[in-house]
């Protein structure tokens, strides 16, 4: 019998299927993946403050060479941008998002600078691309969508807190948009931030926490602090100097002060294990760049891989550790940076700070103060002052005023629109020069109304929260600024774009506002309810009684002789008495 590995036909079916495996070689072999058209970016900063403090502020960025509003296809495939966020982009057409949650008040007297400020509670801006027809209507659904894939009150985003910016928030991406119909603002300054914020926050990113810089955010270190800060910016940016192809740019920042001396460390030192009871063991293997700077301006000497960078016009210098080599780590795989102060630090005054205050007395009428200080000595520059009022408080605009050095000082632009009650909250923009080496004031009478006892919150004597006032200015810079913003330097000084070299972008928040106001006596209800309770139980049971109750007489009983003799008669049969 002949075996039929030997036979013809199964010589031809070898050859075949030789052949089939060289074809497929050779398609493999001219069949290349595309490479990806996505990148991420981590790093860290790490600054000791001059009140003794810590700043340490993430940022994380992933760019996509895409298109979610022109491509005339939806966007299926999802590598390194999170889907939700893509989604969201497409289906009501935002060309520019800007969310933050924020605990805590940022003081720039003893911090310095932020590297992106953020106002306490929850801010969000969104601009509209121009082919959106219904924009509030694209506005309150992409509040409650932002409200589930946060964790957030943003549905309590509405008409009422909402604002329309003609001058500020403008655009931070391409393009120069200035219709400001396409604009929406909104704060929340009440919003409590929390775990359930941060989870879905280190969610969005490609290692989540699990490897990189994001294992550092351990919840109870982080709000264990005296102030913290999460966002989420997505825009539109150039990809080279002429701009000849654009990408989505998501930036995911998280900055934390931490208070060394009420933690009971005490001493001018810090670690990453101190503040965050964890240290790096990898980078994240998506990222394409991983880096920690550590600032050495005021402590020179400490490490030998030094790097300089103009961040908020200041020329400072950093410490570098590439998480993305192995020798970063030692033999230990694991690396806890360390560092001690040699001497106080010298901090730069802030060009620019602002505070705000509510004066009056009683419960009727009252004023608003803000102050704007110019810290510069011999420069003078305008800036662009945003209020946003809720209609409870009615303004009197005939007594605004703006002062300088006991000086009135004009403003230049004044956009206001008046609020209308339960429908929309006042607007106010100003653009005001403030002298050098000066205080500037700006101070407005107002009336507070009476609400419908179905509009005051569970604890109406706490007071009522109003929203951050918002400072946007061009400030002098005492070095000269870089101008490409497609040149390769660190994330944390490449969010605003620059266009001078003699000033650089700055935005400063006021604290937000508490006021009291005409509060009914809520307890007179329950007064009320438990007096007339008391009434209809005490006079309806007694009237029941009488309508129900029958009434016997009740002989009454024989004396005591008489019945001991009853019972002496009983027992010698003779009859009872």
């Amino acid at each position: 019998m002949q075996n039929a590995f030997s036979s013809p036909q199964a010589a031809d079916l070898g050859d075949l299927r030789q052949s089939d495996e060289a074809e497929s070689n050779e398609d493999r072999k001219a069949f290349t993946p595309p490479p990806p058209n996505d990148q991420f970016q981590e790093e860290m900063v790490i600054r000791p403050l001059y009140s003794g403090d810590i700043y340490a502020s993430f940022q994380f960025r992933t760019q996509w060479d895409t298109d979610f509003l022109h491509d005339g296809k939806k966007v299926s495939h999802y590598r390194l941008f999170p889907k939700s966020l893509g989604q969201v982009l497409s289906k009501f057409s935002v060309r520019e998002l800007h969310i933050s949650f924020t605990q805590g008040y940022w003081r720039t007297m003893q911090w310095g600078q932020p590297f992106i400020p953020s106002p306490p509670g929850a801010e969000l801006w969104v601009w509209f691309h121009h082919t959106v027809t219904d924009v509030d209507g694209n506005w309150k659904e992409l509040t409650n969508v932002l409200s589930g894939i946060f964790c957030a009150s943003l549905n309590f985003i509405d008409s009422t807190n909402t604002v329309e910016p003609s001058a500020s928030f403008k655009p931070l991406g391409l393009g120069n948009a200035t219709d400001h119909r396409f604009l929406r603002y909104a704060t929340l300054p009440r919003e409590i931030v929390c775990t359930e914020n941060l989870t879905p926050w280190k969610k969005l990113l490609p290692c989540g926490s699990k490897a990189g810089l994001a294992v550092l955010m351990k919840s109870e270190k982080l709000f264990h602090s005296s102030f913290h800060s999460q966002a989420v910016h997505i825009r539109p940016v150039c990809k080279d100097w002429q701009c000849t192809s654009t990408a989505w740019e998501l930036r995911q920042t998280l900055n934390v002060v931490f208070d060394l001396y009420t933690s009971g460390q005490g001493k001018k030192e810090w670690s990453l294990f101190k503040m965050f009871s964890r240290t790096l063991t990898e980078a994240c293997p998506l990222a394409s760049s991983s880096k920690i700077y550590v600032d050495v301006t005021d402590n020179p000497g400490v490490n030998p891989l030094i790097s300089t960078a103009v961040v908020l016009g200041d020329r400072r210098t950093y410490s570098v550790y590439d998480l993305t080599k192995k020798e970063t780590f030692g033999q230990l795989r694991s690396l806890n940076l360390l560092l001690r102060w040699k001497g106080e630090n010298d901090m730069l005054r802030p060009p620019l700070h602002a505070e705000r205050y509510v004066s009056g007395f009683g419960l009727q009428k009252g004023e608003i103060h803000t102050c704007l200080y110019n810290s510069h000595p011999y420069r003078a520059y305008p800036v662009l002052l945003l209020d946003s009022l809720p209609w409870y408080l009615r303004l009197y605009v005939h007594t605004l005023t703006v002062t300088s050095k006991t000086r009135e000082n004009k403003p230049s632009y004044i956009h206001y629109q008046p609020s209308k009650d339960r429908l929309r909250p006042h607007l106010l923009e100003m653009l005001v020069q403030l002298p050098p080496h000066s205080v500037t004031e700006v101070t407005v009478q107002f009336e507070r109304a009476l609400l419908k006892w179905t509009e005051y919150t569970p604890d109406p004597n706490h007071g009522f929260y109003i929203g951050s006032s918002v400072i946007s200015a061009l400030v002098p810079s005492i070095v000269a600024m870089d101008t490409n913003s497609t040149r390769d330097r660190p994330l944390f000084s490449s969010f605003f774009p620059t266009k001078e070299e003699s000033s650089y972008f700055m935005r400063v928040y006021t604290e937000p506002l508490l006021v009291n106001l005409p509060t009914p006596d809520f307890s007179m209800p329950y007064n009320v309810i438990c007096l007339t309770c008391t009434v209809v139980a005490v006079g309806y049971g007694s009237f029941y009684n009488l309508l129900t109750r029958t009434f016997q007489v009740d002989e009454p009983s024989a004396p005591l002789a008489k019945r001991l003799a009853n019972i002496i008669r009983r027992l010698r049969g003779v009859p009872l008495l």
